[in-house]
């Protein structure tokens, strides 16, 4: 509750500035003012550091890079993993610079991440959850220990061949829950 109000305040704060610099002093127009995110930044914890390690050791043997992210990403997602601290991961895609996100989602311990991870493959076969997503969309959670990996991706729309070895290389970590597409 407390995050959700700073992040709030962050927001009216950074609006109220694009406002003022909107105003232009003696009738010159005033220039863009680029805002910081209102996304509130938070420390990596050892275990998110864990699974990030073995991505990039998975991703590597795809030939493909991984890079810590500050994107607004925010995934069709169940009620656990939208309350559950996370951190947010891209894959180097050259011919697709806006796609390859994989998230990270952080729970107390391995029986709550399968929980979550169980309830979110349950939402993505939903109404609600079928709708946030284009049809033919893959949907990937594996399980590494206390943490879930979330990627998503649209085979038909890719622009960078890359892609496919984003899914291969997740394939090997950790724990499946299928998703039906």
């Amino acid at each position: 509750m407390r995050r959700r109000r700073c992040t709030t305040v962050l927001a009216v704060v950074a609006g109220a500035a694009v406002i003022v610099a909107g105003c232009g002093a003696n009738g010159v127009p005033s220039q863009a003012v680029v805002v910081p995110s209102a996304v509130p930044t938070r420390t990596v914890t050892p275990t998110v550091n864990q699974t990030r390690a073995v991505l990039v050791t998975a991703l590597g043997g795809q030939n493909l890079i991984l890079t810590d992210s500050q994107a607004a990403v925010r995934p069709a997602e169940a009620p656990l993993f939208a309350a559950a601290p996370r951190a947010l991961y891209q894959v180097t895609l050259p011919a697709d610079p806006d796609k390859g996100f994989i998230l990270v989602y952080e729970f107390p311990d391995p029986a709550r991440a399968a929980t979550a991870a169980t309830e979110q493959q349950a939402y993505l076969a939903t109404g609600p959850g079928r709708v946030q997503t284009p049809q033919g969309t893959v949907s990937m959670i594996r399980q590494v220990g206390s943490t879930v990996v979330y990627y998503q991706w649209l085979p038909g729309a890719a622009k960078d061949q890359s892609a496919l070895g984003i899914q291969t290389a997740l394939e090997s970590l950790g724990i499946d829950f299928p998703v039906a597409n």
